[in-house]
């Protein structure tokens, strides 16, 4: 990590793409993958959670291609694919055969396709206020993946991730605003998800038969006040993946890993424990 930015990590070359990446920890290899708020970064979604993951585990959290300090080459296509190929790319080049894997909404889509279309680099799944499924697209997600750069307008969309007003704030905002505002960052999020933004997430969907196909250990998580991504997506995933179990947090947005990071971490590790125990009970 960076002492001057926390935000950078490593630089990782994956097929041919300058890959941010915070690697730390040692042991069994988990990988985060972040949302597609805008200017987000892999350290901005995972920074309450990464010590404690780390205690136990290698924990590796990227910036997707197009996202953060990662690359952003003109002529790239976004779309599952593109992020599917970076994803598998990033655990060849770290020469990891295959990893525990938490994927938060837009991540959750690509981590369930992963699972999906690689199963066998993917040990445990967890999903979190996951894209994947089918719905309607909500006010907060178009706002989210509509965003044009402005504090006031950075500020409305962290007003529809947490359920605790008390987290935003107009220095957060502006704090945000200025990671979207990076030379290239805005043009590259434009270009993956311009209206009518409906058929992103479609595009980011997996068909049920292959959810229902899965044999992966999952943890589905979800903030029951979610406005960006309805609780019935996480409703539907636990209806279809039959080695699934889910825990809805009350009092919660979108920002499941940030305003409940300590039960978040806890359950998750619990999860992740070789025994594969989910004893609710001895968390405290």
């Amino acid at each position: 990590m960076n002492k001057l930015n926390p935000e950078v990590g490593k630089n990782v070359v994956v097929n041919g793409l300058r890959t941010n990446v915070h690697d730390v920890g040692a042991g069994s290899p988990v990988v985060l993958i972040h949302g597609s708020g805008p200017g987000v970064t892999a350290w901005a979604n995972w920074r309450l959670v990464i010590p404690e993951l780390a205690k136990g585990r290698r924990v590796i959290a990227p910036d997707m291609v197009g996202f953060g300090y990662t690359d952003r080459p003109s002529s790239i296509t976004y779309n599952l694919e593109t992020w599917l190929t970076h994803i598998v790319g990033l655990l060849d080049t770290l020469e990891i055969a295959s990893a525990d894997i938490i994927g938060n909404s837009f991540g959750g889509a690509l981590a369930l396709a992963l699972a999906i279309r690689h199963p066998e680099r993917v040990n445990r799944l967890v999903l979190m206020g996951s894209v994947g499924v089918p719905f309607e697209i909500t006010e907060g997600l178009d706002a989210v993946w509509g965003y044009e750069p402005s504090i006031h307008n950075m500020r409305r969309i962290m007003d529809f991730f947490a359920f605790n007003e008390g987290l935003v704030n107009d220095d957060l905002a502006e704090l945000r605003y200025r990671a979207s505002m990076q030379t290239g960052v805005q043009d590259a999020f434009a270009a993956m998800f311009p209206a009518p933004r409906q058929r992103w997430v479609d595009a980011l969907a997996s068909a049920d038969e292959d959810i229902r196909m899965l044999k992966h250990s999952t943890l589905i998580l979800h903030g029951r006040d979610d406005r960006v991504i309805p609780l019935a997506t996480s409703l539907r995933l636990n209806e279809l993946i039959c080695d699934s179990q889910l825990h809805v947090f009350g009092r919660c947005g979108h920002w499941t890993q940030i305003e409940h990071a300590n039960r978040f971490t806890q359950i998750v590790d619990l999860f992740l424990a070789e025994d594969r125990r989910m004893d609710y009970f001895a968390i405290e």
